[in-house]
């Protein structure tokens, strides 16, 4: 497509669009950011996040939950940065989660990127599919939906 902008987020735009903090911020950077069409959230997993502690001992492996929510984080700052509007949203809300599927797990240095691809969009509200992989492979994919509201 010629005259298509393409976007990035670094740490520091995604902690202005999002109200999650450490440590539930499951995105370190969005790349190839298209609108609010598409793009793709990049999860550094690395052995000293808390989850392991428990996720599981001997046997670390990141909460498929998280990827999900990985996922909604990647589709917030896309819409967040899409709406053009200064200061961030007071309220984000999940609406749906839907054909969620887990193929393989993922474990500390493993590089989780959560490829976004809007669906739907009416007024405040989005829908997206996403796809969770490693090196390449699919190892989750769900859709989900969340609303923005002020507030």
């Amino acid at each position: 497509m010629t005259g298509e902008t393409v976007d990035a987020a670094g740490i520091r735009e995604i902690l202005e669009a999002l109200p999650h903090r450490y440590p539930f911020l499951m995105v370190d950077r969005v790349i190839d950011i298209r609108g609010d069409e598409h793009g793709i959230g990049i999860k550094n997993v690395t052995f000293n996040e808390p989850q392991f502690l428990g996720h599981f001992p001997g046997n670390p492996v990141f909460p498929g939950v998280l990827m999900i929510e990985g996922m909604a984080q990647t589709a917030g700052v896309m819409c967040i940065r899409a709406r053009g509007v200064q200061s961030q949203p007071s309220l984000v809300y999940f609406l749906t989660i839907d054909k969620a599927k887990f193929r393989r797990p993922a474990v500390p240095g493993d590089t989780i990127e959560y490829h976004m691809q809007k669906i739907n969009r009416r007024r405040n509200m989005w829908w997206y599919r996403g796809e969770a992989k490693v090196a390449g492979t699919v190892i989750a994919e769900a859709e989900v939906g969340a609303m923005i509201a002020e507030g």
